[in-house]
């Protein structure tokens, strides 16, 4: 029954105009409408038991949009940034998607299914020589999570590269059945330079997903044409420092350099983890 399930969802998700519904979901996402924001708002919570005590405003009523409460802050040390400066820290609140080894330059994605590196990134496979034999981690952001992205460790801005592509949902049911999946759908890959090396911080689009935004250049909104990249010299972020944030729930992929660190707990497919808990130790 799982299966059958599964497989209408996926069919479905092939037939629909994934684009233009994220943009009519940013729209709604983004209005002002006092009735509509607090029937979104609200109805949300009750929904997904969003627990409104960890916002730095706890008051539904106090945020202008649906997406102004959805990407609202958290309140002060509700989120600890867990060891020190050797120690890499989960960006996003969510639960893992898979945790591993780069191998042949491939990341796993679920049973039967990875993706090269150089798709995930657009850039070629003599350009990734770095990431061979290091480690990744997908963390999947369902509804409820809180929606900001943070930095694992500190580094500095060296680029940034926008890919067009698909919509799919992002669920566990889409990455079991969905082809590489996350190297067909729209995301945003940020390059870092840290004391250990290059880092990579992938958010990938999803259904619906009305735009991903980063610190340091704002909104990005569905629909990219082509591929674009950017050099960048700064900024330097610390460690547990906001990069960026989704409008609606997605995926964040983080590839490290081999021979940078190990992992500092064990790490399952579907194991909740929150931003600010330790995921790897530098070595």
């Amino acid at each position: 029954m799982r299966s059958l399930l599964d497989s209408g969802f996926i069919a479905a998700q092939h037939l629909a105009p994934q684009h233009g519904l994220s943009r009519l979901a940013g729209r709604v996402a983004d209005s002002r409408h006092p009735a509509l924001r607090r029937r979104l708002i609200n109805g949300f919570i009750r929904r997904y038991g969003v627990d409104m005590r960890e916002a730095a405003d706890p008051d539904p009523e106090a945020y202008t949009s649906f997406n102004d409460f959805f990407t609202r802050p958290l309140r002060d040390n509700a989120r600890p940034i867990e060891g020190d400066g050797r120690t890499l820290v989960c960006p996003a609140d969510g639960a893992i998607s898979q945790s591993g080894t780069i191998n042949r330059g491939r990341l796993f994605q679920a049973k039967g299914q990875s993706f090269s590196a150089a798709e995930l990134t657009a850039r070629p496979e003599s350009e990734l020589a770095a990431f061979e034999q290091g480690r990744f981690a997908t963390i999947y952001l369902s509804p409820k999570d809180y929606h900001r992205v943070h930095m694992p460790m500190a580094g500095t801005l060296e680029a940034t590269t926008t890919i067009p592509g698909r919509l799919f949902s992002v669920n566990p049911a889409t990455t079991r059945n969905v082809p590489r999946l996350f190297a067909r759908n729209e995301r945003l890959v940020a390059w870092f330079r840290t004391e250990y090396g290059p880092m990579a911080v992938v958010m990938v689009g999803a259904m619906i997903v009305a735009g991903i935004e980063t610190v340091w250049g704002g909104r990005v909104a569905p629909g990219a044409r082509s591929i674009r990249h950017a050099a960048h010299d700064g900024p330097h972020l610390e460690r547990g420092a906001e990069m960026g944030r989704f409008y609606l729930g997605s995926t964040v992929i983080l590839m490290l350099p081999r021979g940078t660190c190990e992992p500092a707990a064990e790490l399952s497919p579907e194991q909740s983890v929150r931003m600010g808990e330790a995921l790897f130790r530098a070595s």
